[in-house]
């Protein structure tokens, strides 16, 4: 039996010493979740059917992030849904500009996080409960979030999968139910994912082992095509994945300079489907290549641990301007990344600022150059900013937050949460002896 084929066997087998030997065996329900989805999809779409067929709803909302957040909003931007948002920022002008957008009585809120917990999360979703509109929750089985949701008679709670973490859950309620009221014909999508999983049993021809064994040699992985969209999805799945223990793939979905270059062509959107479940097989393959768990995350808490002690002090901490872009770059080495961390406001002005300085930092080096949005970005790829090789140089851009915006039942608002994040992320990456420089968006 090849290397190959006995792989594939211990993948579906379940077999945890594939990677670590500890808990993944607890993580891989992705593996079935198209063919749970198939059995539940009648339960989805007669709630979708309702809510729509009642004539009160113009928009959705889903309030989530990272893995609760992604896989929507890249089937939001494929499908072209208008009518459909999804908010994972902390940025009071993100806030304001979508209230702008919506009419909140006449709005459906999908509160998703799989743990039930995630402060960004139940703070937007506490301070859309204040203004009206219709409310639903996608959350694991027990979880606070659904409790809130029952005392506050939200019309439905999803239950996710407890075997299948936030990065891997594309295929289940958390993709699944947004792409249903966005209008998308989930059947259909389903159908291809199916398709793809079928093909990932073989050891010939199986495009998620292929992908797989390709990423597993690889420092860095850019795409060829449809990079605006999926790369969002990839780049949380890649690497929240693969980035800890000092080890990890540098995803630059854009950036030439990446080692790895992967073609998403999409036909139809519905290949999105197959898509999903490729990059999922073969980023647990890339996982054992690696020797790592790919199922766990961490140093995603670092961050989080760090915001949740700055703003238990009461105390509004300072972003002020330490280093420069000039001497960031001049501590670059041969296999660095740099990575822009844009604390700002996520209007389509301020990301064409942002787009421009990685276009400049592209021409003043031959670096992979990635960026993200904070704090979208720690639940995600943040993982392999602290558990992955120092090869990061780490570019911080923060803005004015403009006024306070209270958050119901909180001692702070999202202005100082997302100053509160910012720095205490900035303060993680130094612990652990990165590279780092904070600018402000008015001085690029």
């Amino acid at each position: 039996m090849s290397v190959t084929t006995d792989l594939v066997e211990r993948i579906w087998a379940r077999d945890p010493t594939v990677w670590t030997g500890t808990d993944e065996a607890q993580w891989l329900g992705w593996l079935d979740e198209p063919q749970r989805m198939q059995e539940q999809l009648d339960d989805v779409l007669a709630f979708a059917n309702d809510v729509v067929s009642a004539g009160a709803i113009d928009d959705i909302v889903v309030l989530g992030m990272g893995g609760s957040s992604l896989a929507p909003e890249v089937m939001r931007l494929m499908f072209g849904a208008d009518h459909f948002h999804v908010l994972d920022s902390t940025h009071p002008k993100a806030i304001r500009a979508l209230e702008s957008k919506i009419d909140s009585e006449r709005t459906l809120f999908l509160s998703a996080s799989k743990s039930g917990t995630t402060l960004e999360t139940r703070s937007h979703t506490a301070y859309f409960v204040e203004r009206g509109g219709q409310f639903a929750a996608i959350t694991d089985p027990g979880s606070d979030l659904e409790r809130f949701a029952h005392e506050k008679g939200f019309l439905r709670v999803f239950h996710g999968e407890p075997t299948i973490g936030g990065r891997y859950s594309a295929l289940s309620p958390f993709g699944i139910v947004p792409a249903v009221l966005m209008g998308i014909d989930a059947t259909r999508l389903l159908e291809r994912a199916v398709e793809m999983q079928e093909a990932c049993r073989y050891a010939e021809g199986n495009p998620g082992l292929e992908l797989g064994l390709r990423l597993g040699s690889t420092t860095s992985v850019g795409l060829t095509s449809h990079t605006d969209s999926f790369g969002l999805w990839m780049e949380q799945l890649v690497a929240e994945s693969t980035g800890k223990q000092g080890k990890g793939i540098v995803p630059a979905p854009d950036d030439p300079h990446a080692e790895l270059h992967e073609d998403v062509a999409l036909p139809s959107p519905y290949e999105l489907g197959q898509e999903f479940f490729r990059w999922e097989f073969a980023v647990a393959v890339a996982g054992a290549l690696l020797g790592i768990n790919p199922f766990e995350q961490p140093d995603v808490q670092a961050a989080k641990d760090k915001t949740n002690a700055v703003l238990a002090t009461g105390q509004d901490p300072s972003l002020d301007v330490e280093g420069s872009i000039d001497g960031l770059l001049e501590q670059a080495r041969d296999g660095d990344y740099v990575c822009v961390q844009a604390f700002v406001d996520p209007s389509e002005a301020t990301q064409q600022r942002i787009a421009e300085l990685v276009r400049r930092l592209r021409l003043r080096t031959s670096l992979p150059v990635t960026h993200g949005l904070g704090p979208r970005y720690l639940h995600s790829t943040g993982q392999l900013h602290k558990g992955g090789p120092n090869t990061g140089l780490f570019l911080q851009v923060v803005d004015d937050q403009g006024d306070e915006l209270p958050i119901p039942g909180q001692k702070f608002g999202f202005a100082r949460l997302i100053r509160a994040q910012a720095y205490g992320d900035y303060e993680s990456l130094k612990e652990r002896g990165r590279r780092v420089a904070r600018i402000r968006l008015e001085d690029i």
